[in-house]
């Protein structure tokens, strides 16, 4: 409490603090989502003052202090130091809210958005749950932000989450990522992430990988149509095999991820069978991955990952060919496809054997 008092004196200090080089005591910070107000308190200590931070919640007060044992001293810190706290705010809808849709703000921070757990991650149906609820709230951040202003999200990285695709999200929004880095919750003292729903909502959940995707407005950016990400990353690539991509793109097997013909699950098979193949596989080794991970979910950029991953694998091919003497790259994409026939062969077998039962 002695330190509580000694930051309450000092609120009139205008020394401007900041935390990570990321948040300032000047800043006008919006924080959605919180669950036991771990991660605002620890701004708050930070700046030894809360005047400049709205923390909000989805639970109203009484549901928070029964989830969450540590809800209640937390939020009677914030309010001593001064922090608004708003209960019951949907961030899909919170720019009517009344005490929020007057105020702009340098800083809207949602840490780590999910819909609830409502079967398995890799679920089609739960992913388009979680993008909806991102999709809705970039929609009401993006009109909430001062000049300068940035949207923070706190994200996990690896599959299934990366599936969720912000950026894209973000793109349909006006706003445009300009900035990705590594989150690491040691950097807020005090932070405790949630799982926020279930009997173990007072649990944490496993971080894993994950960073802070930010954002800013830019109406251009809504303007960037899938189609001209496609054909610029197309027109990387030497004019010979933009044509040969041009007509497997039109063939009825066309090399779209989510066609059985680009299956390349690792439990369906290694492609590595001698040392061609093996150059074929360290070609493609961002294609091939890029697939078993998206294994199953459909996504909407489609086109514009193959694309990237035969860029990337050109990249590769010309490494690979000034170190030793290597076949056309022409014949990589060959053996490509023909690995690809392969694999739809092996699904269609697995789906027989499978019918039998």
């Amino acid at each position: 409490m002695v330190c509580i008092k000694k930051m309450m004196e000092n609120e009139e200090d205008e020394t401007e603090k900041w935390l990570n080089n990321e948040y300032s005591s000047f800043h006008q910070i919006l924080l959605l989502g919180e669950g036991d107000f771990s991660f605002a308190l620890s701004l708050s200590l930070s700046f030894a003052s809360a005047s400049n931070i709205v923390a909000t919640s989805l639970d109203s007060y009484d549901s928070l202090i029964k989830k969450y044992k540590r809800a209640k001293s937390n939020l009677d810190l914030l309010e001593k130091l001064g922090a608004s706290l708003i209960h019951e705010v949907d961030a899909t809808k919170m720019k009517l809210h009344t005490d929020l849709k007057m105020r702009k703000f340098d800083r809207i921070i949602f840490n780590f958005p999910h819909a609830g757990f409502h079967g398995k991650e890799q679920n089609l149906h739960l992913i388009n749950k979680h993008r909806r609820l991102v999709h809705d709230f970039f929609s009401n951040a993006s009109g909430m932000l001062r000049p300068n202003g940035e949207i923070h999200v706190n994200h996990k990285t690896s599959a299934p989450f990366s599936h969720w695709n912000l950026e894209k999200l973000a793109s349909q929004n006006s706003l445009l990522l300009i900035e990705c880095v590594p989150f690491n919750i040691h950097d807020y003292p005090g932070y405790n992430n949630k799982r926020g729903d279930g009997l173990r909502c007072d649990e944490p959940f496993r971080l894993g990988k994950c960073s802070t995707f930010k954002f800013i407005f830019s109406p251009e950016s809504k303007k960037m149509s899938t189609n001209h990400t496609r054909r610029d990353s197309k027109e990387n690539l030497p004019h010979q095999i933009q044509r040969i991509l041009f007509q497997e793109h039109n063939h009825e097997t066309s090399f779209v991820p989510n066609h059985p013909i680009n299956l390349f699950s690792s439990h369906l098979g290694s492609p590595v069978r001698d040392r061609f193949r093996e150059d074929v596989a360290w070609v493609f080794d961002w294609y091939f991955t890029h697939v078993d991970e998206t294994f199953g979910v459909r996504e909407e950029m489609e086109g514009y990952h193959v694309y990237e991953g035969v860029r990337r694998g050109y990249d590769r091919y010309v490494k690979l060919a000034s170190c030793r003497t290597s076949p056309d790259f022409i014949v990589f994409l060959e053996e490509l496809h023909g690995l690809s026939l392969m694999r739809i062969e092996r699904l269609k077998q697995s789906l027989e054997d499978m019918s039998h039962y």
